[in-house]
């Protein structure tokens, strides 16, 4: 995985992945260049999933009065 891929934002990533995507769809890249763009997309996607995992446990947690986190649950 590349360091800058590591750096952009979520939605930097995101144009990047549609960007090889809207490439490889066209049927004209060669097919070397179609496996590097391929293994590229999915670390890009790679990194857009963790982040987003780390959105979700963050806002899936819930401050107590005492400063303390706890996880947020809907009770049914």
């Amino acid at each position: 995985m590349k360091k800058e891929e590591k750096e952009l934002s979520f939605e930097e990533n995101i144009k990047k992945l549609e960007t090889i995507v809207k490439e490889l769809e066209t049927g004209e890249v060669p097919l070397d260049d179609a496996i590097n763009k391929f293994n590229e997309a999915s670390n890009i996607a790679k990194i857009c999933d963790q982040k987003l995992k780390n959105a979700t446990d963050s806002i899936n947690k819930i401050m107590n009065e005492d400063g303390t986190l706890k996880e947020f649950t809907v009770e049914e």
